[in-house]
């Protein structure tokens, strides 16, 4: 992975590489994978920015209702 000036796309972190790129979501998984298996030998390195996973399960879980307490 290499870093990216075009700001469309996943943005992706490898700390172990101190990388970030983005990548489109239609490319994201194969990516990343691509990177691990070249770069880290399999290990799951690179990953979505972890910031943005954090709010992507927040609104999943916000949209499935899992914290709405039955009346």
């Amino acid at each position: 992975m290499t870093d990216s000036e075009d700001d469309t796309g996943v943005p992706v972190h490898c700390d172990a590489c101190e990388t970030r790129t983005r990548v489109p979501l239609s490319d994201l998984a194969d990516a990343i994978e691509r990177h691990n298996e070249d770069v880290h030998d399999g290990e799951p390195v690179a990953e979505v920015d972890p910031v943005l996973k954090e709010q992507l399960a927040d609104l999943v879980v916000e949209d499935l209702g899992l914290l709405e307490e039955d009346a």
